[in-house]
């Protein structure tokens, strides 16, 4: 165990939290709840800043790491789903895209050319923007102003859009690598 992994674990832990305060009926619990997810969306950065910085990569926080973010983010999506049905074609498209390029990885990295679909400018945009809108809302009450509910929204759907984009790049870059089998 190091801290890069501890960090990870961090994220982990802190998904059943932000689903916890997001349902509580306390003032200001949808804060809490967006603080708790801008801290588990720092801590996707801080993990491998760590794992670099100080030496710490290693094959299991490189599997862990990548599950620890998809479990954030569905979570989060489905949990913001419930609340919102409106939001249930872009989380079906960013949760569907997670899952290919997932597989398309994964695909890649048994045939020894995990590089091809290494992270991308794109891949990183659509995160960014993904969780700036989740945060959104998250923050969100219903006597609060909607023009956080509408930037949370039209974010999510901006995310989806670029979710698409960049899983287009992917399997383009991948394209002749698939092609011969």
């Amino acid at each position: 165990m190091n801290w890069a992994n501890l960090v990870t674990y961090l994220r982990i832990v802190l998904i059943p939290a932000v689903i916890v305060f997001y349902f509580a009926s306390f003032d200001y619990a949808n804060l809490w709840a967006a603080t708790l997810f801008s801290i588990a969306s720092v801590t996707d950065w801080l993990d491998g800043y760590l794992a670099r910085k100080l030496g710490l990569a290693s094959d299991f926080g490189a599997f862990l790491d990548p599950v620890a973010d998809k479990l954030l983010v569905v979570v989060v999506l489905i949990t913001l789903v419930s609340v919102y049905p409106a939001l249930l074609l872009a989380a079906v498209v960013i949760i569907s895209r997670e899952i290919l390029v997932s597989a398309l990885r994964e695909w890649m990295a048994g045939k020894g050319d995990r590089s091809t679909v290494a992270v991308a400018f794109s891949g990183k945009l659509k995160t960014l923007v993904q969780m700036l809108s989740i945060i959104a809302l998250l923050l969100f009450s219903q006597n609060g102003p909607e023009w956080i509910w509408y930037i949370g929204y039209y974010g999510i759907y901006l995310s989806a859009l670029l979710s698409v984009y960049s899983m287009m790049n992917y399997f383009m870059n991948a394209w002749t690598r698939l092609q011969e089998d």
